[in-house]
């Protein structure tokens, strides 16, 4: 058999780059099931965005994932897009399946992912913190998945009402807009509570969402999209009321998975993907 010195390339189109962890967790996958592939940080503007995606597709490369700011310009330049990101608006993971870019969005799906294993979701009432790109992604998978209701809390009414609206017209999930008052009072009746905002994100790590928090209950399940620092207030406040709670690694890391399945049709390690992640960042789950 010749040698093969042609590796499979997959990589990630943003702005700003720097910071993106995504591609050492990749690799790590890679390596781990033996595949000659690598994973390329890209520092992508949007005037060059679509010289990127047509590079891509020139070079063959089998995907690449979508960040900051090219979520919802990138669609233009697809050729299709997967039913999730249809409805979302936005794109964060492109797949080259026979030639042809589709787009899909794993944000919302690794969130489902992590969250399963604590909660099953079927008929819950849900409520959300949150109506940005990494909301709208999170919102509509748990609608897909089958949740009851969700609740959207946010500061702008306007684009929670949109978010609730979107919600309820294209799935079976009941949606509605609570405003963000001060110290909000999180229904009785809720099995599930989502921060999907950056409050608490590294390095305010001392920021703490405005609620209540008498109004968090031990029968709920408190997630928190914020991966780092992966112990946020939030979390620890949960803990302390006895509430299962979920992390934002565990939700990089399984939309990370989603994306290496579309990828090469291989199911990743998802200890190796947490472990290379945890190590890059320096960081560790209490």
């Amino acid at each position: 058999m010749p040698k093969n010195f042609l590796s499979e390339l997959t990589g990630s189109f943003a702005t700003p780059a720097l910071e993106n962890p995504t591609g050492v967790m990749m690799e790590a996958a890679y390596r781990d099931l033996g595949l000659d592939w690598r994973y390329i940080n890209c520092e992508i503007q949007p005037d060059d965005l679509k010289n990127a995606v047509l590079g891509a597709k020139a070079m063959n490369w089998r995907g690449f994932n979508c960040s900051i700011p090219h979520k919802v310009s990138v669609i233009s330049h697809l050729d299709d897009l997967g039913e999730s990101a249809r409805i979302i608006g936005a794109v964060n993971t492109v797949v080259n399946r026979d030639g042809k870019l589709i787009g899909e969005n794993t944000d919302g799906r690794g969130f489902v992912e992590s969250v399963k294993s604590s909660l099953e979701l079927i008929k819950k009432r849900v409520v959300l913190f949150g109506a940005g790109g990494a909301a709208r992604a999170v919102a509509v998978e748990l609608a897909l998945a089958g949740v009851a209701n969700i609740i959207i809390v946010n500061r702008n009414q306007e684009r929670g009402e949109e978010l609730a609206k979107l919600v309820a017209d294209n799935t079976s999930a009941g949606a509605e807009y609570h405003a963000w008052t001060k110290q909000y009072q999180i229904p009785a009746e809720t099995d599930l509570v989502i921060n999907v905002t950056s409050i608490g994100l590294f390095p305010n790590v001392d920021a703490e969402l405005d609620i209540d928090t008498d109004f968090i209950k031990s029968s709920m399940v408190v997630a928190d999209g914020i991966f780092n620092p992966p112990e946020t207030r939030l979390i620890q406040t949960a803990k302390t009321k006895g509430c299962t709670t979920v992390n934002g690694l565990g939700m990089l890391v399984q939309q990370g998975a989603i994306a290496f399945e579309y990828w090469t049709e291989k199911t990743p390690s998802i200890e190796v993907m947490k472990a290379a992640l945890s190590d890059a960042l320096d960081i560790t789950e209490k």
